[in-house]
């Protein structure tokens, strides 16, 4: 990247791992002036040049990220991202206090509202080795349906509560907008309106040419083994509402979006 001015705005993509980030950035890259460079601690992301990057401190790949990023050379680029799941985080424990530092950046912490499903949509990934669904695939193979054990669940939804948490503690509120996936899924061109307006850019409406299609559609109850087990040992306890019919078939929240 050439250090061009000004420079770009910083911001930053945050979320439990399965809650629809991939999407959110394929509608933000359609803006002509945002760019969204995908997972910056992933080895694996295609949109960074060497894994060696992750071989450097904390600061130099923030600089990497938002001062030296590789950038497109059909975008005027204004507003420059990246995304980081929460598990990504444990293995470089000093990581979000030094991204929490980073100069005027804007955080978008993507939420779901049954986080069962987001660690269903994991397990079946990580047993399928299936991470993403294109419009362009053949394979029209339902995910596999998997077992969750308790102490799996007890754990991830300690880790999502935790990670919230932190997230909305350490931004302040001007600079931090939280999205729900299912509001992103059902009303994407009112959450991109949210999006465009936190960020200060130009509105722009989303295409009807997304390429990622979403996995699974089927309910909980049919794609845990176990959904019964788990239904009737988190039955008393703050996390009943992930096992309930209602939260599964419940429609999207009248709020769509809310900035903290």
């Amino acid at each position: 990247m050439t250090h061009n001015e000004p420079t770009p705005e910083p911001f930053v993509i945050l979320a439990m791992p399965r809650t629809g980030t991939h999407y959110l950035e394929e509608l933000l890259n359609e803006h002509p002036t945002v760019l969204s460079n995908g997972e910056l601690l992933n080895e694996y992301d295609p949109n960074w040049p060497s894994t060696d990057r992750l071989l450097g401190t904390d600061r130099e790949l923030l600089e990497l990220a938002y001062v030296r990023c590789p950038m497109r050379d059909y975008k005027n680029v204004t507003h420059l991202g990246c995304k980081i799941n929460e598990p990504q985080f444990r293995e470089r424990p000093a990581f979000f206090a030094e991204l929490a530092r980073w100069p005027a950046l804007k955080v978008i912490l993507v939420v779901r509202r049954n986080v069962l499903e987001s660690l269903r949509s994991f397990v079946q990934a990580r047993e399928s080795g299936q991470w993403l669904k294109f419009s362009s695939d053949n394979d029209t193979a339902r995910p596999p349906s998997v077992r969750l054990s308790i102490a799996d669940c007890e754990a991830y939804f300690k880790a999502a509560d935790d990670f919230h948490a932190r997230v909305m503690d350490s931004f302040t509120s001007t600079n931090l907008l939280v999205m729900e996936y299912e509001s992103l899924l059902h009303e994407p061109a009112q959450c991109l309106g949210a999006v465009w307006d936190f960020l200060g850019v130009p509105a722009l409406e989303p295409s009807d040419n997304a390429i990622l299609q979403r996995q699974e559609t089927r309910p909980l109850d049919q794609t845990v083994e176990n959904f019964d087990e788990l239904r009737i040992h988190f039955a008393r306890g703050p996390y009943s509402r992930f096992l309930t019919s209602e939260i599964q078939c419940a429609p999207t929240l009248n709020r769509l979006y809310r900035v903290l």
